[in-house]
């Protein structure tokens, strides 16, 4: 047993990325940030859907088709569709932002 509130470095210079569980058809991850964001003009465009939950602290996510950044509060949750570009614009520096990121191919229509 494990607890995602446990095991988190006092110092975070770079984003944590853990994988949780993962096989062929899902990823799941613990992100831990504290101050990071997406390097300025950079976007993440992933081959998969995702969706994100986020337990601590708190983040501001846009999205390229939109012109307001969302704030992330802990218990917000979002599904982002695959190629869908976005990226994250700021993460607490006061404290840790905790996220669980569910990586998964969704089912087409008529598959």
């Amino acid at each position: 047993m494990k607890n995602l509130f446990k095991d988190i470095p006092e110092l975070v210079p770079d984003e944590i990325f853990e994988v949780i569980i993962e096989n062929k058809d899902i990823r799941l991850e613990r992100i831990i940030s504290c101050g990071h964001a997406t390097p300025p003009g950079d976007w993440y465009n992933q081959d998969s859907d995702e969706w994100v939950f986020l337990l601590q602290g708190s983040a501001g996510l846009s999205f390229e088709d939109e012109k307001h950044t969302r704030t992330m509060n802990p218990g917000d949750y979002i599904h982002i569709p695959a190629r869908k570009r976005h990226r994250v614009e700021w993460t607490d520096p006061a404290q840790k932002t905790i996220w669980l990121a569910l990586h998964y191919k969704a089912e087409k229509a008529g598959s």
